[in-house]
């Protein structure tokens, strides 16, 4: 049992979030970890690592969150446990924009705005392009240019951006984030077979 879980983490965790979630892991395929929705993240690094091993199939979905908690608050430091864990291979990270206070921020690879364009510049929570290249601004992102990680795409609030990510609509602008991620990561160049997901 040495196979690294191939993980994609995103940062954000409310109850619209894991809608958008759990629908996107079910239709690529892939894995939610349903358990670790929360506004704040109330689950240990230990404890999703725990979870993540125990998902029948590859990839796995989870959610972190500090809520607007300043500096490293309960999201960052289970996303930092589970993002360095040995047993774990992050794909990429959906980072999320917020309209946090404390101004932190992350470089990221490519964002996707409201209408589902790639675009070079930042996002707000509303999925509209701000002025900045490459750059993001959220609440759960303070720790992100830690990591070396494939690809980091950023996004508005997920399942929202005025409804144009909502889960009812199929979440369009979260399964854009995760197959750029998937494609870019390699994860779709190996043999990989469709199951669903609900945890």
């Amino acid at each position: 049992m040495s196979t690294r879980r191939k993980v994609i983490l995103i940062t954000d965790g409310d109850e619209y979030a894991r809608h958008a979630v759990e629908l996107v892991a079910k239709e690529i395929g892939g894995r939610c970890i349903t358990m670790s929705h929360g506004n704040p993240t109330n689950r240990s690094g230990k404890e999703l690592v725990r979870m993540i091993k125990k998902a029948p199939y590859d990839p796995v979905l989870v959610m972190f969150d500090d809520s607007g908690f300043i500096g490293e608050g309960s999201g960052e430091k289970a996303l930092m446990f589970v993002a360095t864990h040995n047993d774990i291979e992050v794909l990429g990270i959906i980072a999320v924009a917020s309209k946090t206070r404390q101004r932190e921020w992350t470089k990221v690879d490519v964002c996707i705005d409201r209408d589902g364009n790639l675009t070079p510049y930042g996002v707000d929570k509303f999925g509209n392009p701000e002025l900045e290249l490459g750059k993001i601004t959220g609440d759960t992102v303070y720790c992100l240019d830690q990591l070396d990680v494939p690809v980091i795409v950023g996004v508005g609030d997920i399942g929202k951006m005025g409804k144009n990510d909502s889960s009812k609509t199929g979440a369009p602008i979260t399964k854009l984030a995760v197959q750029i991620i998937l494609e870019r990561s390699g994860f779709l160049e190996k043999p990989n077979s469709s199951h669903d997901a609900d945890s």
